[in-house]
């Protein structure tokens, strides 16, 4: 790669936005027209020139964010393999799910069947809203740009203000490497700016949104793409406390190694995952709890930047004055920057009684023990949810939790057993959402291989001949996909 040396960016001008967003519009159409298998080659392209280019890109992701070099390094490369796997979706093609369904002049429903063919078909461009706290595999090419690039969409991509040096060197590598593969001018961009982002999202030009972020501001993004003439669908992952639920027995069992992996899970990288696990369930008086009580928590760890400092401070200030949460164990200096880890106590009686309250998202090294004193509240604790992430039980092949797993099911994208919320696979089972406030649309994940389905839309054709229909649906299967078959695979 060729040395890129850039300034800090400023805001997008109205003139540049204009410029970006009629190259995204031309490109729409001829990056749709590639085949899967040439779309691929681009992916991996980027993911090469990424890889090359780590060197230059992890020391400014550390100077911009204060996260360490080991975990910034194994987050570059779980960005170049989610734009690797994706190729591979690419090139496999059944995410297309090509169905046809020739005329039937017996079809049973009492009248002819047309000859019916039913593929997705990409959106347009897309504007994705990069995270604060992955700064490489939810950013500038992370897994929203790999998806929706998969999908056949140009990208426009709203940095965060937390890191634009590496925004621009990251824009820099994936720009150079996606027109040296040859994909059309306009296929990636990325603008600055609060103002940007908005005209970005509400401009006819643009078909979806997606973001990652604060509650707040995903519902106020998620407002303006469904208050403009033409809504448009938008994905935001927003918030979730990712609640942790331990029998009786699995206390009993190995309470030692809960309270052990609980806190490393809920200050793994200062607390700032969204699926850090929140909120601990546990029996009133078991060993877990003494265990906890007794810890010996890790030292403090800088947070992402200012505002998420003064957001988290201003979070534990509110639970922990609550008069129905008590200081479990606590570091040093919780409010300094970096704070030291809190753990806070209060009962299951009283989350039951100001469930909204006592479920707040803290986003950083801090995690509330709730105890409860029956194995009969854990259902109408799970049923005081709001959507989730990720819900998660310890416990006993024993234990009958088959009620507590149904609600969880309800409340929650992503169901744990005698596991931690804290490590998202990027495979092809994964789900990553969950009903609101986790998401804006409960329906979709944002990681694994099924997130490229938020930037497609099913089309049928009726009744044409094979050489005027796309190549995914012409009788011959040129690209040799998997397809239905008048209701067969």
């Amino acid at each position: 790669m060729t040395e890129v040396t850039l300034s800090r960016p400023a805001g997008t001008t109205d003139v540049e936005l204009e410029a970006v967003l009629s190259a995204a519009s031309a490109a729409a159409a001829p990056l749709a027209a590639f085949r899967p298998s040439e779309r691929a080659a681009f992916l991996d392209a980027a993911a090469d020139a990424l890889n090359a280019a780590a060197p230059e890109l992890i020391p400014v992701a550390m100077r911009e964010t204060r996260l360490p070099e080991a975990r910034l390094k194994g987050e570059l490369k779980r960005t170049t393999f989610q734009l690797q796997l994706f190729a591979q979706v690419l090139r496999d093609g059944s995410y297309l799910d090509a169905r046809i369904d020739h005329a039937d002049q017996d079809w049973p429903m009492g009248a002819p069947r047309p000859d019916l063919r039913r593929v997705l078909e990409p959106l347009g461009p897309v504007v994705v809203f990069a995270a604060s706290n992955f700064p490489f595999a939810f950013s500038v090419a992370g897994g929203d740009t790999a998806s929706a690039l998969a999908a056949g969409n140009p990208v426009l991509l709203k940095a965060h203000s937390g890191h634009p040096e590496l925004s621009a060197l990251t824009a820099a590598v994936l720009t150079g490497a996606l027109t040296d593969a040859g994909a059309p001018k306009g296929t990636f961009a990325v603008v600055y700016g609060t103002a940007a982002g908005r005209d970005v999202l509400t401009d006819p030009r643009v078909k979806a949104g997606s973001f990652t972020g604060s509650i707040s501001g995903g519902r106020a993004l998620f407002d303006l793409a469904a208050s403009r003439p033409d809504p448009i669908p938008f994905f935001g992952e927003l918030g979730s406390n990712n609640p942790v639920f331990v029998t009786e027995a699995a206390a009993a069992e190995r309470g030692t190694e809960l309270a052990t992996a609980f806190i490393a899970s809920f200050t793994g990288s200062a607390g700032q995952l969204c699926t850090k696990p929140g909120t601990l369930f546990v029996p009133a008086g078991s060993d877990l709890v003494a265990q906890l009580s007794a810890a010996a928590l890790p030292p403090a760890a800088p947070l992402l930047n200012p505002r998420i400092q003064d957001g988290y401070v201003e979070v534990l200030q509110e639970l922990s004055g609550h008069p129905k949460i008590e200081i479990l164990v606590q570091g040093s200096d919780p409010l300094a920057d970096p704070p030291s880890p809190t753990l806070l106590l209060t009962t299951a009686k009283d989350m039951l009684a100001d469930p909204r309250s006592l479920q707040v998202e803290c986003f950083g090294p801090t995690a509330l023990v709730v105890e409860y004193s029956s194995e009969t509240q854990l259902v109408p604790l799970a049923e005081s949810l709001e959507g989730q992430l990720t819900a998660t039980i310890h416990g006993m092949d024993t234990c009958r939790v088959e009620e507590l797993v149904a609600v969880l099911a309800r409340k929650a994208g992503r169901v744990l057993w005698n596991d931690w919320p804290t490590g998202v696979s990027v495979t092809y089972a994964q789900q990553h959402g969950g009903p609101y406030p986790a998401t804006t649309a409960g329906g979709s994940t944002s990681v694994g291989t099924a997130a490229i389905s938020r930037f497609l839309r099913p089309v049928a054709y009726q009744g044409f001949p094979s050489h005027l229909l796309p190549e995914a649906l012409q009788d011959d299967n040129p690209l040799s996909l998997p397809r239905m078959v008048d209701g067969k695979r």
